[in-house]
This record gives C-alpha cells, structure tokens and sequence, in this order.
C-alpha cells in the first residue's frame, strides 16, 4: 500500500478527528490574520483622525487667519519706520514725524527678503490747514502696499487712494456725500470715502494719493513713515528681532512697535495653532497608547492560541493512534516499516493543517462581507503575508503531531497482537 493511499484512507476512516484536527489549525490562523487585520485597521484609523484633526485645525487658522487680516483692515498697523534724525517726542505729541526719508526706502525692503515684517506701506502726513473750510486737518497721502517680490501676495491692510480721490474723517467729512466733489486747497477732489466716527486722529484725516500729496506739500519723492506689521512670531524678543533685521536694510532709521488688540489677535492665532497641534499630539498619543495595549493582548493571545490549537491537534493525534492501534500493529506485520507508520500520520497533520489553513483564510475573507463585525483581513493582511500564515499552519500541526506519531511508528507490532 501506498503512503499517498494509506493517508487517504486514514482521512475517510476516521472523518470526524480529521475535520476536528483541521478546526484547531484554522483557529490559530483565524485569530493570527484578525489580530494583524485589527492592528492594521487601528493604524488606519489613527491616521483618519489625525488627518481629520490637522484638516479642522488648518481650517480654523484660515478662519482665524483671515478674520485677523478683516480687523486688521480697521486697527491699523503696529510697526512705524522714522527718519533716524526724527525726535519721537515729537511723534507721540504731534501724531506723525517732521523729519523726511526718500521713498525709495520702502522699495529697498521690497526687494529684500526681510521675514519679519510685511504690509509695507510708505505714507507722508502733516497737519494742514484746510484753505476752502478755514479748519486744521491732518493730511495723509498713502499709496497701494509695496509687495515684497519674493514672497506671496497678500491682502492689503489698507486700500489705495487713487488719484483725484479723497477719503475723509467723520469729523471733516460731515455735511458732505460720497461722489461729491470738494475743494481741498486748491485741488478738486471726488470724496471716495467717509468714515464712520472712530474717536482718534482719524476724524479729522483727509487720505489723498502719495504723489499727489508730495506735490502740494512740495516734497517730491519724500514720506516720513513706513507703516507695517510685524509677523505672527512669538519670540522672546520680538522687536529686538525686527529692528535688527530691518537695520541691515534701511541702517539710517528708527524703528517702533504700537501695542494693539491686532498684536492680541495673533496671539490667539499661536495660541490656537499650538492648541491644535497639542490636540494633534495628544490623539496620537492616545491611539498610540491603545494601540500598545492591543499588541501586548495579541502578543500574549497569539501564542496561546498558537500553543491551544497544537494542544488540540496532539490531543487529537494521541487519541487517534491509540484508537488505531490494533491496525497499526497489522501493518507493521505485514511489513510497513516505521516511517510509513511515522510518515502517515505527520503526512495527515500536514494535510489537516493546510485544509485548516486555507479554511481559516475562507471565514476571514467572508465574514465582513456577511455583515459580520470583524476585521477585514481581505485588505488589511498583505498577500505574502497570508502565503506565511498558510505555511506556517501545517507546519504547527506537523509540529503538534510528532510526538503521538512517533509513538505510535515506535510500538512492537507483537505486544500490539498479543495485547489485542
């Protein structure tokens, strides 16, 4: 007889301790490709909730962001670059600066790539007395912001003036309309503005176009401030930094920083924007952690489903041989030599753990696609992954079996006989 047809016929005769030896080898595949199919769907799902966290969190800086730049719009700038001659005394009492620079300045730090600033805007401001309303006014020329050539537009803090326009103060402005036309010292101009009362300097501020505002006041070429605003950084000396950086550029000015709810406002974006990455960091973590706990409850699960399923398949293989006994000793009389004996019996372990295997493979392909809560191991475990797992089944049922085979391919066939 055959070993192929001996290990047939060992299957069909006893069709129930195979079918049970089979179950033992799909458990421990079964619950080895879940566990990695459960491992990998967590690291899955970290990384969803991560990208979901840094996309709410983007989100809310371009919220904040842009609701920032809106106020800003209002509050104005917080950086003011003087003449180095200028007396600030004079400054803070009067509101702008006597002293004058060339307005190729603030060319000089568009072209730079300062990164501490940005929103350069060159202005030149005195106060005038208003020839046609007999009343003191202060009178600002300004032009479209200076954008920095290396880096990316952004949205003016200030619109432009055009020429031939004016926009008024509430103070200086009552009385008149938007559209009309007013005499401003001579000159027509078409009120483009009028502000609402913001209770400061600005009631009583006419904006006119730079160039237009140089000729009148007959300083061609000329400004006496650069306004900007400093980046959102939070560093331990802010304005040390800016001076310093803006000093290589422009050696022969002053540099001085407003205080103002702007400058709170981006606190808040950094304090926000750390807020999210501490969220970030702390899900990570925190999935992390879990994550941990799962690999230690597989790491000790797994080998004692490993060691379960071996315990089975030799529980079974004991029981099996010792049912066999009494054909056993018949074949070694008739001269089946111990390893045909030895061979038959690993020979079905290994074909119980593959059919185990392949089994295993079956119910884990299926059961998320039967609506069943578990793991999808179909996607989860890779391809040589699964031929590994498929491997190592008969292998482990081989293993389990070793010892009740070489009892039973180490047994007299006489004292079988004379026993049975």
């Amino acid at each position: 007889m055959t070993l192929p047809r001996l290990i047939l016929r060992e299957i069909r005769h006893r069709k129930l301790n195979f079918a049970l030896s089979a179950c033992g080898a799909a458990f421990a595949v079964l619950a080895f490709a879940l566990s990695l199919a459960a491992l990998r769907e967590h690291d899955a799902e970290t990384e969803r909730i991560a990208a979901g966290i840094e996309g709410e969190t983007k989100a809310a800086m371009a919220a904040h962001e842009d609701d920032m730049r809106k106020s800003m719009k209002g509050l104005g700038f917080n950086i003011y670059i003087y003449p180095q001659d200028q007396d600030l005394g004079e400054v803070y009492a009067e509101g702008f600066a006597s002293k004058t620079m060339p307005e190729d300045y603030v060319t000089r730090l568009a072209q730079s790539k300062i990164v501490t600033v940005n929103h350069l805007l060159p202005s030149l401001t005195r106060k005038v007395t208003w020839e046609e309303k007999q009343r003191t006014i202060v009178l600002m020329g300004v032009r479209g912001e200076v954008p920095f050539l290396h880096g990316k537009p952004k949205q003016p803090l200030l619109d432009p003036v055009a020429p031939g326009k004016v926009v008024l103060g509430a103070e200086i402005g009552a009385g008149l309309a938007k559209g009309e036309s007013v005499a401003l010292n001579g000159r027509e101009f078409e009120i483009a503005e009028i502000y609402a009362p913001r209770g400061s300097r600005d009631d009583i501020t006419a904006w006119i176009n730079l160039g237009e505002c140089q000729e009148m006041l007959a300083l061609p070429g000329e400004i006496n401030a650069i306004l900007a605003l400093e980046c959102n950084c939070a560093t331990v000396d802010r304005l040390g930094e800016i001076r310093a950086e803006l000093h290589q550029i422009l050696p022969d000015t002053q540099i001085i920083e407003t205080e103002s709810t702007a400058l709170a406002r981006a606190e808040a974006r950094n304090a926000a924007k750390i807020l999210g990455q501490e969220r970030l960091a702390k899900a990570r973590a925190d999935r992390a952690a879990l994550k941990g706990e799962r690999e230690n409850l597989a790491a000790a699960l797994l080998p004692a489903a490993a060691l379960a399923s071996m315990a089975w398949i030799g529980l079974l293989a004991f029981g099996n041989v010792r049912d066999r006994l009494p054909e056993i000793g018949i074949l070694r009389a008739l001269g089946v030599k111990s390893r045909g004996i030895l061979g038959a019996f690993l020979a079905r372990a290994v074909v119980a753990g593959l059919l185990g295997g392949w089994l295993a493979a079956g119910i884990a392909f299926a059961l998320p696609r039967l609506g069943i809560a578990a793991p999808d191991a179909a996607s989860a475990v890779r391809g040589n992954e699964w031929l590994t797992i498929l491997a190592a089944a008969p292998i482990l049922a081989a293993m389990a079996a070793w010892l009740p085979a070489q009892s039973a391919a180490g047994r007299d066939p006489a004292g079988i006989l004379r026993a049975d």
